[in-house]
C-alpha cells in the first residue's frame, strides 16, 4: 500500500493492517515524522506537493492499494496534479481509496443526508472538496482507475478528543437548537477502509460516521462527567458568535445528520464505537 499523506486516518489504518501481510509505504511533510514512521517500519517520504522523485514514482508502481488523504488546495488536488498520470497506468493497482469529508453536503437544515443527497457545499473548503472527488471519479470514469471515496465526519480519537479541550480548560458548551454534528472514531475509519480493502466496488462513494448525530454541548457534557469535572456554562450560539473566528463559525453553519447505511449493509461493518459515548470511555481508558 502506498498512501499520500499518512496522517491521523492513514496512520489508523496502518495499525489495522496486519503487517506481516502488507509492506507500506507513502508520504509526510514533516522530516521528524518520517524518520518516526520508519522506525516502526513504515517507508515514509518527505513530499512537498509538487513533482514526484523516481523512488517515489517506483513505489507507485509496485504498489496494489493507494490511499489519500492529502487535501486538495487552491489550484486542485496536488495528487491528482502531481501522479494522475502514474496512477492511470499503475500496472497492478486493485483498490484507491481517497478521504473526503461529509461537509460536501453543505446544510440540510438538520436533515439526513445519505450518498445520494446531492452536493451542495457551503464554504470554500467544502467546495474544494467537491472539486477533487469529481477530479477523482473521473479517473475511474474515464480511466477504469478502482477509485473508492469515502466522506469522514467529524473525526476523534486518542489524543485528538474533546478530553484535550477540557483538559486544556478551553472547552465551550454552545446552545444551538436542534443543530447535530456527526462523528467518526479514527478506529472505525481504519475498519471501513479495512472492510472496502477486501470488498472492492470501485466508483462507490461511502459516508462515514457512526450511528447518533449529537450536538457538540452533550458530548461536551458527557466527556465533564466521565473525568469528574464540572461542565463548561452553556452559552446562546446567538450571543458567542460574532466572538467566533471564521474557522470555528464555518464548523456551526451546516447542519446535517449523516447516514452510515451503505457501510453498515453494502460493506458489513460493524462500528466498535457506534456512539460518542462508547468510544469517549475507550479513549479515556486508554489514558488512565
Amino acid at each position: 500500500m502506498f498512501c499520500f499523506g499518512i496522517g491521523f486516518s492513514a496512520e489508523a489504518l496502518i495499525r489495522y493492517l496486519s503487517t506481516a501481510d502488507w509492506t507500506v509505504s507513502g508520504t509526510v511533510r514533516d522530516p521528524e515524522k518520517a524518520r518516526r514512521l520508519i522506525a516502526a517500519g513504515v517507508d515514509a517520504h518527505v513530499w512537498d506537493g509538487k513533482a514526484l522523485s523516481p523512488a517515489l514514482v517506483a513505489k507507485l508502481n509496485a504498489s496494489s492499494h493507494l490511499l489519500i488523504s492529502v487535501p486538495p488546495g487552491e489550484d486542485g488536488d496536488p495528487v491528482v496534479s502531481a501522479a494522475g498520470d502514474i496512477i492511470r497506468n499503475m500496472p497492478s493497482l486493485n483498490w484507491l481509496g481517497y478521504l473526503s469529508t461529509t461537509g460536501v453536503y453543505g446544510d440540510s437544515n438538520g436533515a439526513w443526508v445519505n450518498e445520494t443527497t446531492p452536493l451542495n457545499p457551503s464554504s470554500e473548503r467544502s467546495q474544494r472538496r467537491v472539486a477533487a472527488e469529481q477530479a477523482w471519479q473521473a479517473l475511474h470514469d474515464n480511466d477504469a482507475v478502482p477509485v473508492h471515496i469515502f466522506r469522514l465526519a467529524g473525526i476523534y480519537g486518542p489524543g485528538r478528543s474533546v478530553f484535550d479541550q477540557i483538559r486544556a480548560r478551553n472547552a465551550k458548551r454552545i446552545d444551538k437548537p436542534g443543530h447535530a454534528f456527526s462523528r467518526i472514531h479514527v478506529d472505525d475509519i481504519a475498519r471501513v477502509l479495512a472492510a472496502s480493502i477486501s470488498k472492492p466496488n470501485p466508483g462507490a462513494v461511502y459516508n462515514v460516521c457512526d450511528n447518533e448525530p449529537a450536538p457538540p454541548a452533550e458530548v461536551t457534557n458527557y466527556a465533564c462527567a466521565l473525568l469528574g469535572k464540572e461542565s463548561p456554562p452553556l452559552e446562546d450560539f446567538a450571543a458567542v458568535k460574532d466572538r467566533m473566528s471564521p474557522m470555528a463559525l464555518s464548523f456551526w453553519q451546516d447542519n446535517r445528520r449523516v447516514d452510515n447505511t451503505r457501510i453498515r449493509k453494502e460493506l458489513g461493518v460493524r462500528l466498535r464505537y457506534p456512539d460518542y459515548r462508547s468510544g469517549l470511555q475507550e479513549i479515556l481508558s486508554l489514558e488512565e
